[in-house]
């Protein structure tokens, strides 16, 4: 028995002293710096940058939306343009002949279809977008994006289907603008280059309109109530913004005359009004306010949107 320790020992101490030939393990060592959490803030810049990716979406969800609205109504896409004619329609019986508010307004047709058409345009963009992150929980869900494609995609929607609107009012304008009524005054209408104030006039109120629809979808989308408030605010601003009454009425109402002046959308209508209808200039002053609510309200909307990007699609 000697014999077969004697060897298994000799055998033990030779293992021990040849050289170990396995690999040795390694440790790997990662880099974390690059990771961040799903669903975490950007920073701004690279929000931006984001939102821009994605501009084939907010395009492409717009057209869809566009051509698949009022699909399932008989008259399909007419009703784009037969809405602010009947509405236009109804406001010039009420107020226009029945309680006689055209009266000391020129050519009060053109003046209520102007009013009329464009602010149902801005309205229907702010309150459209205010409840965009609201109305498709099941998108926000479901897919990893910026959240202010949604907002956006329902400014541009509404800015397609409003384009045929706006030739309509083009053609009315032109057309029955200036038939007298109540007798007021009949000047024939002047087609020139003035007329062309209507683009950059719109193009403030895209940006005005996706300012404040940032704005407002936040506060909706952490206090769905606030969607009621919003619907009610557009009709007060509306009554504000003498769409079918002349801004002379405003002089009857003490300290009221500023809160026009600095009303956008006043001064949006003023400038288009005075360039379509009296072949004028508005007041400078229209400008810079209007310019003012579009880039202020842009700016502010985009920061206080992007604050809010990881609470957008909650659980509550």
């Amino acid at each position: 028995m000697a014999g077969p320790q004697r060897s298994r020992s000799r055998q033990q101490t030779a293992s021990s002293l040849a050289p170990d030939l396995r690999p040795a393990p390694r440790s790997l060592t990662l880099d974390g710096e690059a990771l961040i959490r799903v669903g975490a803030r950007p920073n701004l810049w690279h929000y931006l940058k984001q939102v821009w990716a994605f501009r084939h979406f907010i395009f492409y969800d717009s057209h869809t939306r566009v051509a698949t609205s009022n699909s399932s109504d008989a008259l399909g896409r007419v009703w784009m343009i037969m809405n602010p004619l009947l509405l236009g329609f109804a406001f010039f019986m009420v107020f226009g002949i029945i309680l006689q508010t055209s009266r000391g307004i020129d050519h009060f047709i053109g003046y209520l279809i102007i009013g009329v058409f464009m602010f149902r345009y801005a309205t229907s963009a702010i309150t459209s977008g205010a409840t965009s992150i609201v109305n498709n929980q099941n998108v926000v869900h479901a897919f990893n994006f910026p959240r202010a494609c949604l907002p956006l995609a329902t400014n541009f929607r509404e800015l397609y289907a409003n384009i045929i609107t706006f030739v309509v009012m083009f053609v009315l304008v032109l057309a029955l603008g200036d038939l007298p009524i109540g007798g007021a005054a009949s000047s024939p209408m002047v087609l020139n280059w003035k007329w062309l104030f209507f683009f950059p006039v719109v193009g403030l109120l895209i940006l005005m309109n996706v300012g404040l629809s940032l704005l407002l979808a936040r506060a909706v989308n952490a206090y769905t109530d606030v969607k009621h408030l919003v619907s009610f605010g557009t009709r007060i601003w509306f009554y504000a913004s003498c769409v079918f009454f002349a801004p002379s009425r405003w002089e009857e109402v003490p300290y009221a005359q500023p809160f026009l002046d600095f009303n956008p959308m006043f001064c949006a209508l003023d400038i288009v009004r005075q360039s379509w209808l009296y072949d004028s200039f508005a007041d400078p002053m229209r400008w810079y306010v209007l310019a003012g609510w579009a880039v202020g309200a842009l700016l502010v909307g985009i920061v206080v949107f992007w604050q809010a990007e990881e609470s957008y699609g909650r659980e509550r």
